[in-house]
């Protein structure tokens, strides 16, 4: 059985953007017959980096799912988070030999557009079972 950590952004949960993209996630979870061992909330989708190797390195943990949503701003501050978030978790994943996928959506998206993109928690998790899954039988 797949036992999977999940990091979950806070920055937009006022709309309830990762709060929604989370229950999706714990829903599809169910559904494969996973077992979530932990869920680790942080500020930012910037945060997860840290969030998510700490779950990588436990031996509880198979794989990791990671959910933000970066919205756009008035700068390009939205791209800088993302690709920051998005390269180190990358490099997490390979580190560490744990999948760590991407739930994160954005940047460059309005609150509109996040809320629409809820359905990216559930496929950061299924992304996580296949392929924590396809790297036991190597």
């Amino acid at each position: 059985m797949i036992r999977l950590g999940f990091v979950v952004s806070q920055f937009n949960k006022e709309t309830p953007v990762t709060e929604r993209m989370a229950e999706r996630a714990r829903e599809t979870a169910e559904e494969h017959d996973v077992t979530l061992v932990e869920t680790l909330r942080v500020p930012g989708s910037y945060d997860t980096p840290l969030a998510a190797d700490r779950l990588a390195r436990r031996d509880d943990i198979d794989a990791v799912a990671v959910l933000g949503a970066i919205v756009t701003g008035d700068t390009s501050h939205d791209e800088v988070i993302g690709h920051a978030a998005a390269q180190a978790l990358t490099d997490i994943s390979l580190d560490r030999d744990t999948p760590v996928t991407l739930g994160i959506t954005g940047p460059g998206m309005s609150h509109d557009e996040a809320r629409a993109r809820v359905e990216h928690g559930a496929t950061a998790v299924e992304s996580a079972i296949e392929l924590a899954e396809q790297l036991e039988k190597v």
